[in-house]
Parts: structure tokens; sequence; C-alpha cells
């Protein structure tokens, strides 16, 4: 069955870095553009990134261009969200989804200090 799994979430000082990747297993990953979507602490999910099927295109959220970068690995199925200059708002759950309507279970960040 499709299955979407996040992982790379963790705890990280104002300024650091994580990188998040996506598995995906049971679709055609290199056939579907994929999203990473948050949800920060009693707020609702907000849009961060999406990447077209062969990865040569990408598309971000106003509160992360230029600190964020998304890439995926067809021949792995696995999707990236390179994380820097971290800040306490981009504390969230992050979730991969696919263009097909699937997510996966979130990766939990926290930036703090």
């Amino acid at each position: 069955q499709v299955q979407l799994v996040e992982s790379g979430g963790g705890l990280v000082q104002p300024g650091g870095s994580l990188r998040l990747s996506c598995a995906a297993s049971g679709f055609t990953f290199s056939s579907y553009y994929m999203s990473w979507v948050r949800q920060a602490p009693g707020k609702g999910l907000e849009w961060v990134s999406e990447i077209n099927s062969g990865g040569d295109n990408t598309y971000y959220a106003d509160s992360v261009k230029g600190r964020f970068t998304a890439s995926r690995d067809n021949a792995k199925n696995t999707l990236y969200l390179q994380m820097n200059s971290l800040k306490p708002e981009d504390t969230a759950l992050y979730y991969c989804a696919a263009s097909h309507g699937s997510w996966g279970q979130g990766t939990q960040v926290t930036v703090s200090s």
C-alpha cells in the first residue's frame, strides 16, 4: 500500500540546520509532484514547498524562501527538505504529501534555545 514516512526532525537551536527525509513506497514516486506541509502548535496547516516529478522545479512559501531547499532522489524514492537558518517560528510538525493525496505521519521540528 502507499506509504510516506518522514524522518530527520528534532530539536535544534535558532540558526541551525536540519534535513528532513520522506521515504515513499507503494506508488510510482517519480510520477508525482511532492509537497512539504507543516502545522505549528495550535495553528492550521501551512504549505511549505512543492517539487515537480523530475525534481527540476521547486516552489516555496515566502516564509521559508531562501532558507529551505526541497529535493528528491527518484532512484531512492525519497524526498528531502534541507532547512537552514532555522527560526523558532519554524517549529511545527512537518508532513510530506504526494499529489495523489497521500500524506505521511509527520516529523516534529522544534527550534529553541
